[in-house]
């Protein structure tokens, strides 16, 4: 029969619903029976892509022996991370304090009170790979509960001192240019000059930190800087983690070449990646990387979307119970499909051999720093449409508001960029979507699939929604954008920031009450809610004047400062988001009618090129200024006309293009 998941939205959760464990979801009836029959707690935590939750499944939770021993001896709760993110935050830190790394599979043992005494990642249903096995840890930890509870309390006590610590550690210092050179000095050291990337296998495409290297090109002309970034991407684009016939990118890579991926496909890394493919093309003027970012897009909106608007969040990394089944071909199977003539340059350019690359089969992976020739486009359309006929892997259709909020960001800059409709109409279709379903009694949520569960929104889901309409707004200027962004951080401020701690956490008042309050500084795989919020603050000040979003920003910043130049690679949103702090910001307002003729030759102006310190604001004739920036600002003498401002103080208005083209050069 199926167990108490098979009612629940969440895929994740629906994959064990037919386990012979007695699952509960997270709520409060696990935690109510396992204080009424004194029973320890086992939290097992993952997600719906991740191959070894499906390993550890298919070897322990499906098991009859296993399951027996976890229903006779625990309250089971099974919990999908990405939709509570501020429990797998917590657990997690405690399972890094009790073992020095952390992943997913978790498995936390935990009191009634849920206080994490004993925990760990994956373990195999018998001992193997220098593990024990789960067995054997299920006798344990029972055991220790039942017999020596002061010993586990004083353990959980022991765990919880050290998470505290670890997630409240500040690393206050002077905040300024040094900060930045000293991060970018970091980077260096840790970069792969031979592969790209920063450190070794697993290798990471780290899009954030080589966002703030672009960034810091662009301000310095720094040729490290640009070696860096143009290996990185080269590199990327070019492995087998990238997708050559369907586009978009996989989790990372299992090697330091690129060329073994872990074969899921997350939407916040092609958010990241596919923005930072736009802007590095966009600066470098390289057209390689906008066709990697427009195949990334493509994709999205071929396999990610839903009708109603938002994008699903993840692609498996198995198929047919195999890890990248869907994606590598044999030698053979290309030749049949394609002929002979036809397939021998597609099989030199893409690496293609009889043996293989990758367990005798390849992985299709390519030259760095190259298109695929024309040629071989039909090829590849032959190919992607065959591999069509495959069994798919699965896909976690749940909407998160943060990751959305990332999509966004990627889609507006990309209609920004080079002027899509269709991108822009896919951008203002996700923000109706989340402003609209993704609310309950005027809140965000986390979560929408199928209405429920109402999980509330965290911090990162407030403050990545909100840098993705203030990146809409810079395209599609219409005020409801612009406010709604300036809501939701007015909400985060409100529910999130302690003003006398000087912090923002992830969870609100509206969330459950953990063993510790959710609070994470990690630039991860996602931009942590600290980052990413302080970058929406500093863009709204620029365009508000509220001087009380340039402060809350400038604590955080400077709280955080010296763990950022410490260790970049954790950080990298946060630096983009101190390099804008300590820029000479550029506003430039415009008032006109967008549909003329002569405003949009203003827009195209303000808009061109790579300006990552430059803010944009339009009004249109006879609408109620938006923002602060606005107020003042008309047309001049019937003519749509351009102010260039910074810091609130603007130079005549202009209204010839060339004219606006000359005050905002070498600026932005």
């Amino acid at each position: 029969m199926p167990n108490r998941l098979a009612s629940e939205k969440s895929p994740y959760l629906r994959q064990h619903a037919n386990n012979p464990v007695d699952w509960y979801p997270w709520g409060p009836e696990a935690w109510e029976r396992a204080r009424r029959e004194d029973k320890p707690v086992l939290l097992s935590v993952g997600y719906s892509a991740c191959h070894w939750c499906h390993v550890m499944a298919h070897e322990s939770f499906e098991d009859a022996a296993i399951a027996a021993l976890m229903n006779e001896h625990f309250v089971n709760v099974k919990v999908d991370r990405e939709e509570r993110p501020d429990v797998d935050q917590v657990y997690m830190a405690a399972v890094q304090a009790m073992a020095g790394q952390g992943g997913w599979p978790m498995t936390v043992f935990c009191t009634a009170a849920g206080r994490p005494y004993f925990g760990g990642t994956y373990f195999p249903p018998a001992d193997r790979f220098g593990r024990p096995g789960f067995p054997r840890v299920l006798l344990g930890a029972a055991r220790a509960y039942r017999e020596h509870r002061d010993d586990c309390e004083r353990n959980a006590d022991t765990i919880l001192d050290q998470v505290r610590h670890n997630l409240g550690i500040k690393l206050r210092g002077a905040f300024g240019p040094a900060t930045l050179h000293e991060a970018l000095a970091r980077l260096q050291e840790s970069f792969d000059p031979d592969h790209g990337g920063f450190g070794g296998a697993p290798k990471f495409p780290q899009a954030m930190a080589l966002e703030f290297v672009l960034r810091t090109y662009h301000r310095l002309e720094d040729f490290h800087a640009r070696r860096m970034l143009v290996k990185s991407l080269d590199e990327m684009a070019a492995g087998g983690i990238y997708d050559h016939l369907g586009g978009g990118f996989h989790r990372y890579s299992t090697d330091a070449r690129w060329l073994v991926p872990h074969f899921e496909k997350m939407l916040y890394d092609n958010a990241l990646l596919a923005r930072l493919y736009f802007l590095a093309g966009q600066r470098l003027g390289e057209p390689r990387y906008l066709v990697v970012a427009r195949e990334t897009l493509e994709w999205v909106m071929r396999e990610m979307t839903d009708p109603a608007g938002g994008w699903y969040s993840a692609l498996d990394a198995d198929s047919e119970g195999e890890e990248g089944r869907f994606y590598v071909w044999t030698y053979p199977e290309i030749l049949t499909l394609l002929g002979s003539e036809a397939a021998e340059p597609f099989l030199e350019y893409y690496g293609v051999t009889m043996n293989g690359n990758w367990e005798g089969r390849s992985i299709l992976c390519a030259r760095p720093g190259t298109e695929p020739p024309a040629a071989l486009a039909d090829a590849r359309s032959r190919l992607l449409a065959e591999r069509e006929n495959r069994v798919r892997p699965g896909r976690d259709d749940k909407i998160i508001a943060a990751w959305n909020g990332l999509m966004l960001e990627a889609f507006a800059d990309a209609a920004r960029i080079l002027g899509d409709r269709v991108y822009r109409q896919a951008a203002e279709a996700c923000a109706d979507f989340l402003l609209t379903r993704m609310r309950q009694d005027d809140d965000l949520l986390r979560i929408w699939n199928g209405g429920q569960p109402a999980i509330p929104g965290f911090l990162e889901d407030h403050a990545c929604v909100a840098s993705g309409l203030l990146a809409l707004y810079a395209v599609a200027f219409e005020d409801r954008w612009l406010l709604a962004a300036r809501d939701l951080a007015d909400r985060a401020i409100a529910q999130f920031w302690d003003e006398g701690a000087g912090e923002f956490h992830d969870a609100g008042p509206r969330h459950d009450t953990l063993v510790i309050r959710a609070r994470d500084t990690y630039d991860n795989a996602t931009p942590a809610g600290n980052s990413a919020i302080v970058d929406v603050l500093l863009r709204l000040h620029a365009l508000t004047g509220d001087s009380r979003y340039r402060e809350i920003a400038d604590r955080v910043l400077g709280d955080l400062a010296g763990l950022a130049a410490r260790v970049p690679v954790g950080y990298g949103r946060f630096l983009c988001a101190a390099d804008f702090a300590l820029a000479p910001v550029v506003e430039v307002a415009i008032a006109g009618d967008p549909a003329s003729a002569a405003t949009e030759a203003l827009i195209d102006v303000a808009r061109a090129g790579y300006a990552p310190y430059r803010v944009l604001a339009l009004r249109r004739p006879g609408q109620e200024p938006a923002v602060p920036l606005l107020e003042g600002r008309d047309i001049q003498d019937g003519r749509p006309a351009a102010y260039v401002c910074r810091d609130f103080a603007c130079e005549a208005p202009v209204a010839d293009p060339a004219a606006l083209a000359e005050l905002l050069r070498n600026s932005g």
